[in-house]
């Protein structure tokens, strides 16, 4: 069954989507192909201390939120910022889907979803009719 809207909660370590309606919700997870390692940075070094994207891990992600029309994305830190830029520039289809991209600590699945049917609620009121 495909939704309409989407949610994808992440951060580095996996992503957490769910396609759902007023009634129900079905959550898929990517995982990255390799384990998120947290770098610490050391003064004077040449790195700013955080490893480098995983271009194959927001692909799958890209992939998984296709069929669904307006997709939120949420996370606690600097993933979802990381999943936008690579939308934008390797997926611009996809990345017109996404409606909005909010802060969001970690929650259980039952609060991204709650979330995520308040944030389309809100979206859809505000929308002109005969649109999306």
């Amino acid at each position: 069954m495909t939704h309409y809207h989407a949610v994808v909660w992440l951060d580095h370590q996996e992503a957490r989507i769910f396609q759902f309606n007023t009634a129900d919700a079905e959550e898929l997870k990517v995982l990255p192909s390799r384990p998120h390692v947290q770098l610490h940075h050391h003064h004077g070094g040449a790195t700013d201390g955080r490893s480098l994207a995983d271009p194959t891990f927001y692909r799958d992600i890209a992939r998984a939120l296709a069929p669904y029309g307006e997709v939120l994305i949420c996370g606690p830190a600097q993933a979802k910022q990381e999943l936008m830029k690579f939308l934008e520039q390797h997926d611009p289809a996809i990345h017109h889907k996404v409606t909005g991209v909010e802060t969001v600590d970690h929650p259980t699945d039952a609060q991204i979803v709650a979330h995520a049917r308040k944030y389309f609620r809100r979206e859809d009121k505000m929308r002109p009719l005969g649109t999306g």
